[in-house]
């Protein structure tokens, strides 16, 4: 069987292990162009000729290299609209909505963005304005000042399963894309990540989503163009209020994403490929997306292996550096997990939530370019998936586990 490994992918063979494979329905692909037209010409909410003036200057959010958008396509059918408004190409400025990823390169950016490259800057985390707060804790909403400046804001986005905010997209992109460590060390921290309802597929009252959703009102979030994916490609796409795109979208996704499982494995395998196997901080969401999503499906004891290339190492971000520090400087997952409960920095937190796993199970990371980083990281590395399995295992597969949803059946 064929599993993902960087843009490629690997041949696996388990002649000595019970193999079953978890594939999701997937749904019907659509033409993410045509799609995006039609959303576009039927808008969740007001439509954008409403939400945008002719002399207003223009923000767009977009995702980053960490996400699979389509961001290309969405921002042409975007200025061809906004061109109709009467909105000029020079008055728009589209933004990398980075959080406290590494700023993209040039060369990054003209290969995500094609001939709208020019238009783009990445997002500077520390050139940020309060726009207000949010909670009763009063937490500052800090958002870029290209974001802030403009006259109107879009975004782009992708409604994809997340651990924390349920499905992604939406206020998403600009809150925590464009926002300042403030907002995410709220809303990764452990107290927020402890409260019922936050949860990976979960969107209504989810408190966490619910969070973002206000931030984004203070940021000034007009209008969002949002897609889901299934293992077909491109679900659909919705254009409009942000809430309702995130619910419609998410609704299309678990249909399509949604596996029910009625028994446990010894060990389960979790494909990930590009991007986010670029580095060990992204690749992590695959084991945590399985052990702590609505159906954990693995024995006591059992293991879960993750074939990811690793070209990046545990990457160069200020998230990814933090999350390298703590596992890398802890001698147990136990005792990581007990220490990082009372607080943590921001981006941080997916050590915190990887924690949460290896205490209960082992992780194995094969076919990578970064072993060592690995093997520092309180995990395992193996040279390639069989390695990593004892024979005779029950292994449950996920050929794409980002992007699979596990339910009981």
């Amino acid at each position: 069987m064929d599993l993902p490994l960087g843009t490629g992918a690997i041949d696996v063979s388990l002649p000595n292990c019970e193999v079953t494979v978890a594939r999701p329905a997937g749904g019907a692909p659509v033409d993410v162009r045509a799609a995006a037209e039609r959303a576009l010409d039927d808008p969740i909410g007001p439509p954008l000729a409403d939400r945008v003036d002719p002399d207003d200057d223009v923000a767009i959010v977009v995702t980053d290299i960490t996400r699979k958008a389509p961001d290309d396509v969405l921002l042409d059918v975007l200025l061809e609209r906004l061109e109709r408004c009467g909105v000029a190409r020079e008055q728009v400025t589209v933004i990398v909505g980075l959080g406290l990823h590494r700023p993209m390169t040039g060369d990054e950016i003209e290969a995500m963005l094609g001939p709208h490259a020019d238009l783009a800057v990445n997002h500077d985390p520390e050139s940020v304005v309060e726009v207000g707060t949010v909670s009763e804790d009063d937490v500052p909403v800090e958002i870029g000042e290209p974001v802030v400046e403009a006259d109107a804001v879009l975004s782009t986005g992708v409604v994809e399963p997340h651990q924390y905010a349920g499905f992604s997209g939406g206020a998403k992109t600009v809150v925590i894309g464009a926002g300042s460590e403030s907002i995410i060390r709220y809303t990764h921290g452990p107290e927020m990540l402890a409260r019922e309802g936050v949860r990976l597929g979960r969107v209504e009252d989810n408190p966490f989503r619910e969070t973002i959703d206000a931030a984004g009102d203070l940021a000034g979030l007009d209008f969002s163009i949002n897609l889901s994916y299934g293992p077909a490609g491109v679900l659909g796409v919705r254009a409009g209020e942000g809430r309702r795109v995130v619910r419609e979208l998410a609704s299309i996704a678990r249909d399509a994403l949604s596996v029910p499982i009625d028994r446990e494995y010894d060990a389960v395998v979790c494909g990930v490929g590009a991007p986010k196997d670029a580095n060990l901080y992204q690749t992590t969401r695959a084991a945590t997306y399985v052990a702590l999503g609505d159906r954990n499906p693995l024995r006591e004891g059992g293991r879960l292996v993750v074939p990811a290339a690793l070209p990046e190492g545990v990457g160069d971000g200020t998230g990814e550096q933090r999350f390298y520090r703590r596992l890398s400087g802890a001698t147990d997952p136990e005792s990581l997990y007990e220490a990082m409960r009372t607080g943590y920095e921001p981006g941080a937190q997916r050590a915190f939530v990887v924690a949460r796993v290896l205490r209960d199970h082992d992780l194995y990371v094969t076919n990578s370019d970064a072993p060592e980083v690995v093997e520092e990281c309180l995990m395992h590395a193996a040279d390639d998936v069989a390695d990593a399995l004892e024979p005779g295992s029950e292994v449950l597969v996920i050929p794409d586990a980002l992007n699979t949803l596990l339910v009981d059946g």
